[in-house]
């Protein structure tokens, strides 16, 4: 992926330069790198550095900490597709006698399987991997905090067993299979394990002093598949890409989108700053964006990869400092800086190639009940159906190809949309989930349940 920095205004280079060299002096981090990616293909680059003469580039590798979650979760999606698990498995099925058996593999992918957030002391993320050879190591004597599936706990020990998962499925280690099934096919020849040079030093800043600590870098062993990965800003980018989009060779579209999608009951804290969680990805509201993607930290390194679907536009931070940057938001205000100064341009209005009058007499207004609502036709072959006023509920279809829909979000997400046909052909109302849409309020037509009064409508009396 080429890095053009011509791709931007001179204006919107310089906000995001600016935006980063606060965030790196402010933050007090030895260096920050940052990448732009819009279109499919990176547009910007940047670096701060305390380091005169020296800014690291998109070749540069960072520790990305909990992102590698994200490609943990990509593996497993992978052997789902294949048919060789099924999300609603237990793991107990899979992978016996680790005493979280009774936690599926949707649970585990989502942190909704009751395990804890880390493994027992000591600390794992400054301590090697050696020290916890087994899973009864990382998971300790009793695994589950919370009842399986009742709540949303981040939780790192979960990965491990998702890792071990895929270690067992697939007879290699989860290193060589996720070179061979994600990190080859998408060309990200920067990505790894181990530190492979060049790459930044790990440090840690005292918080009153502007005085450094190295800090450890040690191999995770087990907790590999919750943390392990070295990246740059440049593979990040194209892995980017691939979760907007998806990647045949890799997972679908259909798979990544289910990848973003909120998997997770949200806390009541999660509700105030509206974050969800999907299977394996990040999903977050913020000044009224929404953005998918991943944070990630180790001791020494701090990581973002943030992705709005409807600017086309993602951000990618890395920091070699414990603590410091607040890069969720830094990797939200790139975005909102290129979304906001150089909107997406839409593509051309074109008409559809051809139309079938039997969907065609769907679309326009219906009414459920006394609730109006629009049924759209969309480019893509699918229906949209939404209120006329007000913000109630509303979804889009996909054609099941017998003259059927399935709703594909909100409350009709999974719900059958049928057309009811009169004897002679002509089209007598919806079904949705047993709701009855006529094309007026109570059409006495169209089989409202319960009937209508055969008055009709009428006035104070």
């Amino acid at each position: 992926m080429t890095t053009s920095q011509d791709d931007l205004l001179p204006g919107t280079r310089r906000a995001l330069l600016h935006r980063i060299a606060v965030a790196q002096a402010e933050g007090r981090a030895p260096s920050l790198v940052a990448a732009v990616v819009r279109d499919g293909r990176t547009v910007w680059h940047g670096a701060r550095t305390s380091v005169d003469g020296h800014g690291p580039d998109e070749n540069v590798q960072y520790r990305i900490g909990s992102i590698t979650k994200t490609f943990t979760a990509v593996l497993v999606l992978r052997l789902r597709d294949e048919g060789v698990l099924d999300l609603g498995d237990p793991l107990e099925k899979h992978l016996p006698g680790t005493g979280a058996g009774e936690a599926t593999i949707a649970q585990l992918l989502a942190h909704t399987s009751g395990l804890a957030a880390e493994s027992p002391a000591p600390w794992w993320e400054r301590t090697p991997g050696s020290l916890r050879p087994e899973l009864r190591d990382v998971l300790g004597d009793q695994p589950l905090l919370h009842p399986v599936g009742r709540r949303f706990h981040y939780s790192n020990p979960g990965y491990t067993v998702l890792g071990a998962l895929v270690e067992k499925l697939r007879g290699a280690p989860w290193e060589d299979v996720l070179r061979r099934e994600v990190l080859e096919p998408l060309g990200l020849r920067r990505t790894s394990g181990q530190p492979e040079a060049p790459h930044a030093g790990a440090w840690a800043v005292h918080p009153w002093a502007d005085a450094l600590l190295p800090e450890p870098a040690v191999d995770l062993g087990l907790m590999a598949p919750a943390g392990q990965l070295w990246s740059t800003t440049g593979d990040l980018a194209r892995f980017a890409v691939f979760l907007a989009n998806g990647d045949d060779r890799v997972l679908s579209a259909e798979s990544v989108r289910e990848m973003r999608t909120p998997a997770a009951p949200a806390e009541a804290a999660d509700v105030v700053d509206g974050s969800a969680y999907g299977l394996g990805l990040q999903v977050q509201h913020r000044d009224g964006r929404l953005l998918i993607g991943h944070s990630g930290s180790l001791p020494g390194f701090l990581a973002n990869l943030s992705i709005s679907l409807e600017d086309d536009v993602a951000a990618v931070v890395l920091a070699n400092c414990t603590s410091g940057p607040l890069l969720a938001s830094l990797g939200a205000d790139l975005v909102r800086i290129v979304a906001e100064a150089e909107p997406r341009i839409p593509e051309p209005w074109r008409p559809l190639p051809e139309v079938d009058a039997a969907v065609l007499e769907l679309a326009g207004q219906w009414y459920w009940g006394t609730h109006g609502f629009a049924l759209r036709l969309t480019a893509d072959g699918g229906a949209s159906l939404e209120p006329l006023v007000g913000t109630g509920r509303r979804s889009r279809f996909r054609a099941n190809g017998d003259g059927t829909w399935t709703g594909l979000e909100g409350y009709y997400a999974g719900e059958l949309l049928r057309p009811v046909r009169r004897p002679d052909g002509s089209l007598s109302h919806l079904d949705l989930g047993s709701f009855v849409f006529t094309r007026q309020p109570y059409d006495e037509s169209g089989s409202v349940p319960g009937g209508v009064d055969p008055e009709g409508w009428r006035g104070i009396r």
